[in-house]
């Protein structure tokens, strides 16, 4: 017991990366990640022999990601820095978000990390909601946060961003770095081509997003790079009540949209069906007078 404890007395609990099944830690844990030795272009010589495994293993992901996540409710995927301190304005206002949404039947995907995640993972859970967390291998580890009920780990980024999206309702971004502003310049380029509708971006934050929107309206906008009434697309505020409120109104717009598609093609085949009925009858009586 002494010797093994001499043996051990210099190890240390040191980081963790989780790879599917696979738990690595200290000097186990590779120097890149999976994201990083697809992209480089540098380590062309073994495309043919390795790519054909690897995609193999993004399949895996994408079916992993929709096995899991398809029984779903509603749910709204929220954005913002993981370097947020729990206590700042940002994860307060992403705890009281994630409660809000719990409340109004919203489950809540984040990133699973710490920060503005961890907030609102944590307050949709103590409210009583489902709490999501869609990881990411990273060189460094963050790990997914406690308040996370339901967890993926991802490899590739492109297969965790699909999930953020296909899975959700709406998106909320509050302060935040490079991958929040990946996520939501993504979200709003998705929704001025038409590949998703009805999504609702929501910023909050104001005094920390006035100045971006500034320079879309003031530059890009004025310069004709977007349209004016792309600028639609992003409703900002820093109200709780009123981001929720967006989301709902927008999901009950699409709603009643969809149900007013389904009545009028409803109505149209009736209509077909009355008119082929009034030529088949129309033409037994032809029949019958010719006879």
């Amino acid at each position: 017991m002494s010797q093994s404890n001499g043996r051990d007395a210099g190890r240390v609990p040191g980081r963790e990366r989780h790879r599917g099944a696979v738990t690595l830690r200290r000097q186990a844990i590779p120097t890149s990640t999976a994201d990083q030795r697809l992209l480089d272009s540098r380590g062309r010589g073994d495309w043919k022999t390795r790519d054909a495994w690897r995609a193999l293993r993004i399949l895996s992901e994408f079916v992993e990601g929709f096995d899991t996540l398809a029984d779903l409710p509603p749910a709204v995927s929220v954005f913002g820095s993981a370097r947020s301190g729990p206590d700042s304005a940002e994860c307060v206002l992403a705890e009281e978000l994630g409660a809000a949404l719990a409340r109004a039947g919203y489950a809540v995907i984040t990133g699973g990390g710490p920060g503005v995640m961890e907030a609102a993972n944590r307050g949709a859970s103590e409210a009583g909601g489902l709490s999501v967390g869609l990881g990411i291998e990273l060189p460094f580890e963050q790990g997914i946060n406690d308040w996370v009920d339901l967890a993926i780990d991802f490899r590739y980024f492109f297969a965790r961003k699909t999930m953020f999206v296909k899975y959700a309702q709406a998106f909320v971004v509050l302060p935040g770095g490079f991958g929040t502003m990946d996520e939501l310049f993504e979200a709003l380029t998705l929704v001025q081509t038409g590949k998703v509708t009805r999504f609702p971006v929501v910023l909050m934050g104001v005094d920390y997003w006035r100045g971006l929107l500034d320079w879309l309206r003031d530059t890009m906008a004025a310069g004709g790079k977007i349209g004016p009434v792309d600028l639609d697309l992003i409703c900002l505020t820093d109200d709780v009540n009123a981001a929720v409120r967006h989301i709902v109104e927008a999901e009950a717009a699409l709603s009643a949209e969809q149900e007013a598609v389904r009545e009028e093609a409803v109505a149209r085949t009736g209509a077909d069906q009355q008119a082929a009925a009034a030529e088949h009858a129309a033409a037994d009586r032809r029949e019958a007078e010719e006879d």
